[in-house]
């Protein structure tokens, strides 16, 4: 027979194979100071400071020494620079930009002036455009000009609807209104000329009457008192002085006139000699000879050529009369 035979279990302990060592709670806790660190060292999220200044009521904007300094009701202005626009006072929608630019400005309105001086003397003159040193530096009530280029319309002070570019342009003009100079030193002596209109480098250098055009290096250089003269070209009507009514179309077309009147040279080197006047000359060199002659008609390349002192000469075709 059978003996029935009981075992007894023992229960091991098994330790707990999840739970974390000291080693990884030690390594959390590096990590963690980390992230910490890092977290501190990006930028805030939050507006500058300390905050933009420069702003002021009436939507004012100044940023320098001394400027805006005077304004009492004036609005829209922005002056930047070191006295930008310190006279004023009730002007409204005014830029300067640039030391002292508007810096006399009290009332006038709607101007811009970007560099050093320009506009500096600008009192009352509105709707005025300066860019560049010393642009429209003198101007105190002229109007709607426009100027671009150091000391371009310079000396303007009361002129109006002006335009000038280049260094210079129109830098002594004073009254005079509605000239145009395009170039460095074009219409550079007008003073109180009007509706001037002078393209190229010193084109209408010495200019002070009205009623001209000039375009090309040097055309109608050395022209003073001559009014309603018409030169196309370098050196075109290059000596005129005083003489008026005149056409003159290509390089050194009609260049030795100083004082005639009425004539029209069409081409290189046409009546480039001629002091005569009321002479039409089509073609290059076409009455290229031609001194003090008058009345003469020559059409056609080398037409009249060759005559100096005729008068009444008509010639048609090329080389016609070249040798009369």
């Amino acid at each position: 027979m059978y003996r029935l035979i009981l075992f007894s279990i023992a229960t091991v302990s098994v330790p707990n194979l999840i739970s974390r060592s000291p080693l990884r709670r030690s390594f959390s806790v590096v990590l963690l100071a980390l992230a910490l660190g890092v977290f501190a060292l990006l930028p805030a999220t939050q507006a500058v400071t300390p905050a933009p200044d420069g702003g002021y009521p009436n939507h004012n904007t100044a940023e320098g020494d001394n400027a805006l300094l005077s304004l009492t009701t004036g609005a829209n202005n922005t002056a930047i620079g070191f006295s930008a626009l310190a006279s004023n006072t009730a002007g409204n929608f005014n830029t300067a930009i640039g030391q002292t630019a508007l810096f006399n400005n009290t009332t006038g309105g709607g101007n811009t002036a970007a560099g050093v001086e320009a506009l500096f003397s600008n009192t009352t003159g509105k709707s005025n455009t300066a860019n560049g040193v010393d642009a429209l530096f003198k101007n105190t009530t002229g109007g709607n000009n426009t100027a671009s280029g150091f000391s371009a319309l310079f000396a303007n002070t009361t002129g109006s609807n002006n335009t000038a570019n280049g260094r210079d342009a129109l830098s002594n003009n004073t009254s005079g209104s509605f000239n145009t100079a395009n170039g460095n030193q074009a219409l550079f002596n007008n003073k109180v000329g009007n509706s001037n209109t002078a393209n190229g480098f010193q084109a209408l250098f010495r200019n002070t009457a009205s009623n001209n055009t000039a375009t090309g290096f040097n055309a109608l250089f050395k022209n003073t008192t001559g009014q309603s003269n018409t030169a196309n070209g370098a050196e075109a009507l290059y000596s005129n002085t005083t003489g008026v009514l005149n056409t003159a179309n290509g390089a050194f077309a009609l260049q030795s006139s100083t004082t005639s009147l009425g004539n029209t040279a069409t081409g290189a080197f046409a009546l480039s000699k001629s002091t005569g006047d009321a002479n039409t000359a089509n073609g290059a060199a076409a009455l290229e000879n031609d001194t003090t002659g008058e009345q003469n008609t020559a059409i056609g390349f080398n037409a009249l050529q060759s005559d100096t002192t005729g008068n009444f000469n008509t010639a048609i075709g090329t080389g016609a009369l070249s040798y009369n």
